[in-house]
């Protein structure tokens, strides 16, 4: 399997760096989508052997994995596309893992698990997850332990299968329902997580609030493609 990896940053010139040189140094072809930063994220990552596409403003994470998708279906012929966050959350080390796993099972999405490992995860984001992945996987009718992990493989087929809307942190639930409607399989995989103070622009309430908008968008404005 021939995957590349999109990595969607925001003022992560600390860790950008580091994150790229390792992917680039496992064999990987890497896509930066520097959403607006007031910092040299962009710049650090080109130097690193990234492909950058910059942002004049802030407009998103789900806007950048909007952007990141289509450059890559476009201009590429990867099998898969593995998105990790900038922050140094994730290791480098397991996307062979995701990619393992992806060829071992008939799975369409593999999703990074760190449920296993959350003695180090801050208390409100490990609630938020908690409560976010029960209705996922109820809404899904599939069991996805950790629903807004945002270390992902997705197969090039669901991509060019379902088309997606928000601009958001909602965007990653968006992509598991209409994966889900569109009779794709989910699996997932354990993966380490590192923490080290990191931001999280995830807000508990507005995002929650966010996802909220997404259901009745999906289900009651108008029908999912």
């Amino acid at each position: 399997m021939r995957a590349c990896v999109l990595i969607p940053s925001y003022n992560e010139e600390r860790h950008i760096g580091d994150i790229v040189r390792k992917i680039v140094g496992l064999g990987f072809e890497v896509f930066v989508i520097d959403d607006g930063s007031a910092d040299n994220t962009g710049k650090i990552a080109s130097e690193n052997g990234a492909s950058v596409t910059r942002h004049s403003t802030n407009l998103g994470k789900g806007a950048s994995l909007k952007e990141g998708f289509d450059l890559i279906l476009k201009t590429t012929d990867f099998d898969a596309v593995i998105t990790m966050d900038g922050d140094g959350q994730h290791s480098p080390a397991d996307i062979q893992k995701l990619i393992a796993c992806a060829e071992k099972e008939d799975d369409d999405i593999i999703i990074g698990n760190r449920m296993a490992h959350t003695k180090n995860m801050p208390f409100v984001r490990l609630a938020t997850n908690r409560f976010m992945s029960f209705l996922l996987s109820a809404i899904c009718k599939q069991e996805i332990p950790d629903t807004q992990c945002g270390f992902r493989l997705i197969k090039r087929r669901v991509l060019e299968k379902i088309k997606l809307d928000s601009a958001k942190y909602d965007l990653e639930s968006e992509l598991l329902i209409k994966a889900t409607t569109n009779n794709f399989q989910i699996g997932f995989v354990s993966i380490e997580t590192i923490y080290t103070g990191q931001y999280s622009g995830i807000h508990p309430v507005k995002d929650t609030l966010r996802f909220f908008a997404l259901l009745f968008k999906l289900y009651l404005k108008k029908p999912m493609s």
